[in-house]
């Protein structure tokens, strides 16, 4: 119930605008309820993100490739991203943590932000790995290409879920696949 509201809270008032009060208020409970369950504000985010994070691991999986030897690459990217942006715009609160946790929180609330994104790029890296014919490991650019793709997720979904685009998870994925398929001259 606590992390419910939390989420709430958070994502409505971001990391600075969240106190335990705040979040006592929107659970109907009082600040000492809050206190007996979590130290402080951090400790509050920290037990939000890791329960979020596995929500978000799941989508972020489930929208890797099963089998990424089939489909051109830009195939690839447009079904990956596709789901992943649909799954992001149906869970849009939980990626508004995952954003805001990023500025502003104390240091192991953003190391654990920075720790998932790591966890995100290690698997582009992998799909990538199966997926580039002729690519071996170690592969001096897979990492690089692999930051990339995680940049342009990340900020695709930035735009669902925080600035409020037009543009649905297919218009955001067909755009970056699009990129990946034929550089920006194909978009």
């Amino acid at each position: 119930m606590l992390l419910d509201a939390a989420l709430e809270v958070f994502s409505a008032n971001g990391y600075a605008g969240t106190t335990m009060q705040s979040v006592a208020d929107a659970a109907g409970v009082t600040k000492p309820v809050v206190y007996d369950c979590f130290a402080n504000r951090d400790e509050l985010l920290l037990a939000l993100l890791a329960r979020e994070e596995q929500h978000l691991v799941i989508s972020i999986v489930s929208a890797l490739p099963a089998d990424p030897s089939i489909g051109t690459p830009e195939e690839q990217v447009l079904d990956g991203l596709t789901g992943f942006l649909t799954t992001a715009a149906k869970n849009p609160q939980s990626w508004r943590i995952v954003f805001g946790a990023q500025y502003g929180a104390a240091p192991a609330v953003s190391e654990r932000v920075r720790a998932a994104r790591a966890f995100l790029v290690e698997g582009l890296r992998l799909t990538l790995l199966k997926s580039l014919p002729g690519v071996t490991d170690p592969d001096a650019n897979l990492p690089v290409l692999a930051e990339l793709l995680a940049s342009m997720t990340e900020s695709c979904a930035r735009m669902l879920v925080v600035d409020g685009t037009d543009r649905t998870p297919v218009e955001l994925a067909t755009v970056v696949s699009q990129v990946v398929g034929g550089g920006f001259g194909n978009v």
